[in-house]
């Protein structure tokens, strides 16, 4: 008996997934009782045919009859054997660790680290700056509700990182065989088991703050141990290899913020793509780091109706879950501009991580049912445009926009907004709303770049002719989004380690992902890099 996979298996809206073993008994010319053991793969939408929407499904099964696959397009023999070998973690290296290994953060990149050292016996300490998930819970209620920000504890500093308060998306564009063992771990977690076949799975952050706890436990269980509000403050080199970190928080829940010398010789910096301050500290530790380009713009949020409306037909809105959308558009300045963490059903969220600074991301529940469907619009930001070769400059130019957003906002983390008829240019009637238009307009244009704000706004009219109503004039435009990327690369080799040996930079703060899953996998090779070369014992 033989394990295949046959991918765009069309079926309507309507039909259950029940149904899939009947349609591919139908297009190989089988007996529905031959299909053995059937699994959904993947699942995605076909909305080119508006109103005629169909699933499109990939789905493994077993069979002892002998298929031709020479007669099939779409069909495939599954090699178990190497599907496994592809994630089968390296043997253990014979050098002998001293020290447990040290990951420092514990964002997707450093907890998906740190589990896998814990599954292979490495007893992994575990630094991250922030608090636990039930401290920073109430720390992001805290200052939603009055505003007040703790630089230690909110939307991006914390347990779980930065995804964690935004939609939890699973999405990527790498092609990595880790993928499926880190989705996974999130379904073992409780994220629902839809992450293993959707094409766009997400958790929700409702839901993924439980399931990174439940992998935090998992890490713990497995002899990990977790140090939160601890913060690393320098590394102790010598002859070009880590020694120890010095870092300053506290050695148990109870005890008091302290300064502590930690020896290690191997740590996976899983730092994330805004802990500024510790940028700074890895530059002037004399880590090889190069600037890196990213992206800049504004939310735009849509009633989800009018989305749902555009991608799939008045006559299917309801039927199918929140629709998302993905645009592009090259300006006549030469920038590409484009959509970014799109949340179906979400909402805009300030996501500062020190006063004066106020920046803005998009988050959404598990059900996706706010009603209103929010982007990031993104123009990008080239190297060019930091106007230094100093390899932090990108950092700064993130602060001199953010710090205008605040600015413009009121100074109280109050995010600068308008409609789309603002943003656009619209004249509003009478002078007094005139007057009104021009200044909310202004407080969201003055806080982005000016070739950043050109190009997004000649985006939206191409935008608008590819999804009807874009350019809705009550739709609501928020500035400033900074933090789709880090601004830096940590350089690492081929073994995975910077030039400071013993250290591996690892995920989006490194400069090697961009999302939760690419981070999780970077974290994982990470993890093997150090399993490769030491023992456990």
């Amino acid at each position: 008996m033989k394990r295949y996979r046959l991918a765009q298996i069309k079926t309507e809206i309507e039909e259950p997934v029940d149904v899939l073993p009947s349609v591919i008994a139908k297009t190989l010319g089988i007996k529905e009782s031959d299909i053995r053991d059937w699994e959904v793969r993947r699942k995605s939408t076909d909305s080119r045919k508006k109103p005629h929407i169909q699933f499109v499904y990939t789905v493994d099964f077993f069979t002892d009859k002998k298929l031709k696959i020479s007669r099939f397009r779409d069909l495939s023999i599954v090699d178990e054997e190497a599907e496994a070998a592809a994630v089968r973690p390296p043997e253990h290296g014979s050098v002998i660790m001293a020290h447990r290994p040290v990951v420092v953060g514990m964002g997707p990149a450093g907890l998906f680290a740190a589990l896998e050292l814990a599954r292979e016996g490495y007893r992994p300490l575990v630094i991250e700056r922030g608090p636990s998930m039930e401290e920073r819970v109430s720390a992001v209620e805290r200052f939603r509700r009055k505003r007040v920000l703790d630089p230690k504890a909110n939307l991006l500093f914390g347990e779980g990182g930065a995804g964690t308060f935004s939609d939890g998306k699973l999405a990527t564009g790498i092609k990595d065989g880790l993928i499926r063992e880190v989705l996974k771990e999130f379904r073992d977690a409780g994220a629902g088991e839809d992450i293993m076949y959707l094409a766009k799975p997400h958790i929700g952050t409702d839901v993924l703050r439980e399931v990174i706890v439940n992998i935090r436990e998992k890490i713990e269980a497995l002899g990990g141990e977790i140090r939160f509000n601890t913060r690393l403050e320098s590394f102790v080199t010598a002859d070009g290899c880590l020694r120890a970190v010095d870092v300053l928080g506290k050695s148990d829940p109870g005890a008091e913020t302290a300064a502590e010398r930690i020896p290690a010789e191997a740590l996976i910096l899983a730092i994330g793509h805004s802990a500024r301050d510790t940028f700074t500290m890895v530059k002037d530790a004399g880590l090889d780091m190069q600037q890196k380009p990213f992206s800049i713009g504004v939310r735009m949020e849509h009633p989800q109706a009018l989305i749902d409306a555009a991608q799939y037909g008045e006559e299917n809105v309801g039927k199918l879950p929140p629709a998302d959308y993905r645009i592009n558009y090259k300006a006549s300045n030469g920038r590409g501009v484009y959509s970014f963490c799109m949340c179906p059903g979400g909402e805009v969220v300030v996501c500062s991580t020190a006063d004066g600074e106020l920046c803005v991301n998009g988050m959404s529940n598990r059900k996706r049912d706010s009603g209103t469907a929010n982007s990031g619009i993104l123009c990008d930001v080239r190297t060019s445009d930091f106007g230094s070769d100093d390899v932090l400059a990108g950092v700064r130019f993130q602060q001199k926009y953010e710090r205008l957003a605040f600015k413009n906002g009121g100074g109280d983390f109050t995010a600068p907004k308008c409609t789309m008829k603002d943003f656009l240019g619209g004249k509003e009637g009478g002078e007094e709303a005139g007057k009104e238009s021009a200044k909310r307009r202004s407080a969201v244009i003055d806080s982005l770049p000016d070739f950043a704000a050109k190009a997004i706004i000649e985006a939206v009219p191409d935008f608008a002719r590819k999804i009807r109503g874009y350019d809705s004039p009550d739709a609501v435009v928020t500035a400033v989004e900074t933090r789709s990327s880090s601004p830096v690369r940590i350089i690492r080799g081929d073994d995975g380690q910077s030039n400071i040996k013993g250290i591996y930079p690892a995920g989006e703060g490194a400069g090697y992902a961009g999302g939760i899953t690419s981070a999780a996998c970077d974290g994982i090779r990470a993890a093997r890099h150090i399993i490769e070369k030491y023992s456990n014992k």
